[in-house]
């Protein structure tokens, strides 16, 4: 069991940066991989970035490569460094965990944090 609680959003002009952090508790927050999804409104949601148990593995999606760092600067807490924001960033993010498949396919479980607005607006 895994429980995700974010923070971090707010508001920021386009070309600016964002930090978003993830605290995870719980029994397996070991052994899970961890994920950002977003969702903006009136669309699904979209996997941003994921990263597996440890930081050896991490990707990312092309909408967000380059700009966007996934990583860890403690012990179960997470980051979403963004960069170079762009309107279209505009989302609640998620903290979500999961796991990484052999063939490189993040799967989610349904472990969610509450989310955290992020908007970027002139």
């Amino acid at each position: 069991h895994v429980q995700l609680v974010e923070s971090g959003g707010g508001l920021v002009q386009p070309g600016g940066s964002l930090r978003l952090s993830c605290a995870a508790s719980g029994s397996d927050v070991d052994v899970v991989a961890m994920a950002w999804y977003r969702q903006a409104p009136g669309k699904q949601r979209e996997l941003v970035a994921y990263r597996t148990p440890g930081g050896g593995t991490t990707g990312y999606s092309d909408s967000v490569k380059g700009r966007f760092t996934f990583g860890s600067d403690a012990k179960n807490t997470y980051y979403l460094q963004m960069n170079s924001l762009k309107p279209e960033d505009t989302a609640v993010y998620y903290c979500n965990a999961g796991q990484l498949s052999r063939t490189g396919v993040y799967h989610e479980y349904d472990y969610w944090g509450p989310g955290t607005q992020v908007t970027v607006s002139s």
